[in-house]
């Protein structure tokens, strides 16, 4: 009789070396990463190719809203497998129109059409076409400290380190200074001081750029790759004015922050602000199938009801991605998961994130809100020295990775932070062992230097 164990830690072994053999991975160079390989998955947790369970504090790439193997999406996939695979977007299927009902729900304002797209970054590049085709004007203006995604335009409106090889400067992007009180680009020393001197630096970007001359501007409600940097109060509904005194197309890139993860529904409720155009991806349908989107108001619309639309992408809308999102939504309503994100950055990563900053001399700040948080790791608290340089690593921030790792916490590593980020259906005594891990990981590192 065969073992089980035996056979999936075997599968295992083959499976990584087809990868190391045939697979290209992204944002890598190939000769140097060791990826691991996981086996299976269930909840919280994920099992590697050594068969330890690792408490995933990453939710993947900050996707799996719902944890993992969901039963409900899982039944879901599985029944519209059985009913309609696949069909082209030109026709109507009940799962695609049920799944806009149900986004359209829950969207701030008057977004009430969904273009459905593969992803995040190709919903950024169509909500910007729209923006353009919409205003007739080109240029796109996006912070510094921002990721959009990896597809042409996409990265080129990206801020972050990942643009630079691939940016060729010919996209019509432009890059403004977004607010960021911890590293303020402005001197500014609280966040009304932030808010205000960050609301005059894009005021006078867009006088200097040519307000005729700009489709849009496109922001991450909550910035999450960069840094999970909350927008002080205000920031928002100043974007909005400008945007509104301008003319100028406002996009909400909601691909991380939405769907639960920043304890509201979608993270731009915060500023209590309702964008013109909303992209969505990511936690849409928990990553199941993949599936994004853009959300559309009333005045976009109305641009493409007598003229056409010149885009549009084979998977559009794809039956067994609706159906995981539809499943997925249901959850979230009858489950109350927007509260329980709320609830624990309330009551179990806020408070305890601070404990761990009051302890830790390398906790430069900790921010966030919801399942959504950033740890700010510091060589020097009073230089704010960074423990990795932007854009790269450090053996110090290596080190961290593996000692929570061999604790059994798979940590979500950028730069120099730690992203604390698990799925929304975390209970509280498991998103207290994955901070108990990284207590103690910090004081391990600590102890070393």
């Amino acid at each position: 009789m065969s073992d089980p164990t035996r056979s999936a830690l075997t599968d295992a072994d083959r499976a990584y070396e087809l990868d190391r053999a045939h697979v290209f991975h992204s944002w890598s160079a190939q000769g140097q990463i060791d990826p691991m390989v996981v086996t299976k998955a269930e909840g919280s947790y994920v099992w590697d190719g050594d068969g330890n369970r690792l408490l995933d504090f990453t939710s993947q790439l900050v996707f799996t809203n719902l944890g993992h193997q969901h039963p409900r999406i899982v039944a879901a996939i599985q029944e519209q497998a059985a009913t309609l695979c696949t069909v082209a977007p030109a026709y109507v299927n009940g799962a695609r129109s049920e799944a806009a009902r149900l986004i359209a729900s829950h969207t701030p304002g008057d977004l009430n059409r969904i273009f459905f797209t593969n992803g995040g970054a190709d919903a950024n590049e169509h909500a910007i076409r729209m923006a353009r085709l919409h205003t007739g004007r080109q240029k796109v203006l996006s912070t510094y400290r921002s990721y959009h995604g990896g597809t042409h335009l996409a990265v080129n409106v990206t801020g972050d380190p990942r643009r630079w090889p691939n940016d060729n400067g010919s996209s019509g992007t432009v890059h403004f200074f977004g607010p960021f009180l911890y590293r303020s680009a402005f001197a500014a020393t609280t966040e009304e001081e932030e808010c205000q001197r960050a609301l005059a630096h894009l005021e006078q970007v867009i006088a200097l750029e040519g307000p005729g001359t700009i489709a849009a501007v496109i922001l991450e409600s909550i910035p999450g790759t960069a840094g999970v940097m909350i927008p002080p109060p205000g920031y928002l509904q100043g974007v909005r004015e400008l945007c509104d005194r301008h003319g100028i197309v406002l996009i909400a890139d909601e691909v991380m922050a939405g769907f639960g993860r920043a304890g509201r529904w979608f993270a731009i409720e915060h500023g209590d602000v309702a964008p013109d155009l909303l992209t969505f991806a990511k936690g849409v349908n928990s990553g199941y199938v993949p599936l994004g989107g853009v959300a559309i108001n009333d005045a976009v619309y109305r641009t493409f009801e007598d003229r056409v639309y010149p885009g549009g992408l084979t998977y559009s809308g794809h039956p067994l991605a609706c159906a995981a999102a539809v499943a997925t939504i249901q959850t979230m309503e009858d489950d109350g998961i927007v509260q329980h994100a709320a609830a624990l950055g309330d009551d179990v990563f806020g408070p305890r994130l601070a404990d761990l900053a009051a302890r830790h001399e390398c906790i430069g700040e900790v921010r966030g809100t919801g399942a959504f948080w950033a740890i700010e790791l510091v060589s020097d608290r009073e230089t704010r020295e960074p423990l990795a340089p932007y854009g790269g690593s450090s053996p110090a921030m290596a080190a961290l990775i593996g000692a929570c790792t061999r604790r059994g916490l798979l940590p979500f590593a950028n730069v120099n932070r730690i992203h604390v980020v698990p799925p929304l259906t975390i209970s509280a005594a498991e998103a207290v062992e994955g901070l108990d891990v990284l207590d103690a990981a910090l004081s391990e590192i600590g102890a070393r230097q």
